[in-house]
C-alpha cells in the first residue's frame, strides 16, 4: 500500500477518533479530522501533539517524524469537503444507528468510487448501517481500541453484503498502521464489546452490592488476570453513557444476561461518566485519578 495515494478521514473526534486519527496520520497517511465542533477538534489536535511529544521525550520518534505525522493531519468542520476523494471513511460518532447512517449517507457521495466506508461501532449492526448506502459491499466494521496508539487489535467485522475484497483491503489499511486485524462475522457486540460489556455490568453489580470496594474490584481484575485496567476503570475510561448504551442494545439483541445494572442507569442521570465528566466510579483532577475517591456502596 502507498500511504502517499490514500486520503483518509475520520469522522468524530472524541477519544476514538484522536486516536485513529493519529494512527493514520502517524503511519504515512494524508488524514483528514471531521467533526461539528471546532473546539473539539482543537482539543482533539492538541491530544495527538501531546502523543507525539511524548513519542519524541521517549525516544520513540524523531523530532523530523514527529513534524512530518503532524502536517499530515488537518481539521474540518465540512464533512463533504472533507470527504471529497477519500479512499477510506471511518466513522466514529456516537452508538446512534440513526446518527451513523446519516454520516454515511452525507459522505458516500463525494468518497473515491471504490472508497472502503468503515464504521467503528463496537456493538451496532454493520449490515443496517451499510443499508444507509447504495454499494453495502464496501463497508466494513473496524472496530479500534481504546487507547488507539497502545492497542494493537483491530476487529474488522463483515456486514451481510461486505465483500472478500472490502475485508482484504480493511486488512491492508490495519497492517500498514500497525495493528493485527481479526474477522469476525456480524454479531452484536462482536467478540471483545460483548465480553467487556459483560465483565463490566456485573463488576457494577458487585459494586452495588457491597461485594468489594471499586479499587479492590479492579486490583482483583488487573493482578489475577493480567488484564491491563480493571472493568470500572476501563468503564470510566470509555464513558458510561457509551456503555450503557452498548448494554441496552445487547439487552434487546441478546437477552436478559445483558440487563444494564441499576447503577450505571443512575449514574448516567446524574451525569457521572466518567473521565470525560471529570467525576464516573472514581473522581478525576487534572486528568488524573484522585487515590481512595471509588464509588463507596454506603453512598448508594
Amino acid at each position: 500500500m502507498n500511504q502517499q495515494q490514500e486520503k483518509v478521514v475520520v469522522v468524530g473526534s472524541g477519544l476514538m477518533g484522536t486516536g485513529i486519527a493519529h494512527a493514520f496520520s502517524s503511519s504515512g497517511f494524508s488524514t483528514v479530522l471531521v467533526d461539528a465542533s471546532a473546539e473539539a477538534l482543537a482539543r482533539a489536535v492538541d491530544a495527538i501533539g501531546k502523543i507525539f511529544s511524548d513519542g519524541v521525550k521517549l525516544g520513540k520518534l524523531a523530532p523530523g517524524e514527529a513534524a512530518a505525522a503532524a502536517a499530515r493531519l488537518t481539521t474540518s468542520t465540512d464533512l463533504v469537503a472533507a470527504a471529497t476523494g477519500a479512499t477510506l471513511l471511518v466513522e466514529t460518532v456516537t452508538e446512534k444507528l440513526d446518527v451513523k447512517k446519516a454520516v454515511i449517507a452525507q459522505a458516500v457521495a463525494v468518497l473515491a468510487p471504490d472508497a472502503i466506508i468503515a464504521t467503528n461501532t463496537s456493538a451496532l449492526s454493520v449490515t443496517e448501517i451499510a443499508a444507509s448506502v447504495a454499494a453495502p459491499e464496501r463497508v466494513v466494521g473496524m472496530h479500534f481500541f481504546n487507547p488507539v496508539h497502545k492497542m494493537k487489535l483491530v476487529e474488522l467485522v463483515r456486514g451481510l453484503a461486505t465483500s472478500d475484497d472490502t475485508v482484504e483491503r480493511s486488512r491492508a489499511y490495519c497492517s500498514a498502521i500497525r495493528k493485527t486485524a481479526i474477522v469476525v462475522n456480524e454479531s452484536p457486540g462482536l467478540t471483545t464489546s460483548r465480553m467487556s460489556a459483560l465483565l463490566g455490568n456485573e463488576a457494577m453489580f458487585m459494586l452495588q452490592e457491597g461485594t468489594a470496594t471499586a479499587e479492590d474490584i479492579d486490583i482483583a481484575l488487573r493482578m489475577g488476570f493480567n488484564h491491563p485496567m480493571g472493568p470500572l476503570e476501563l468503564g470510566d475510561l470509555t464513558g458510561w453513557d457509551t456503555r450503557l448504551n452498548v448494554l441496552r442494545y445487547l439487552h434487546q439483541t441478546l437477552g436478559e444476561k445483558f440487563r444494564p445494572c441499576p447503577l450505571i442507569i443512575k449514574m448516567v442521570a446524574a451525569g457521572r461518566l466518567g473521565r470525560k465528566t471529570g467525576h464516573g466510579v472514581y473522581q478525576y483532577k487534572d486528568g488524573q485519578c484522585v487515590p481512595g475517591s471509588g464509588l463507596k456502596a454506603s453512598a448508594l
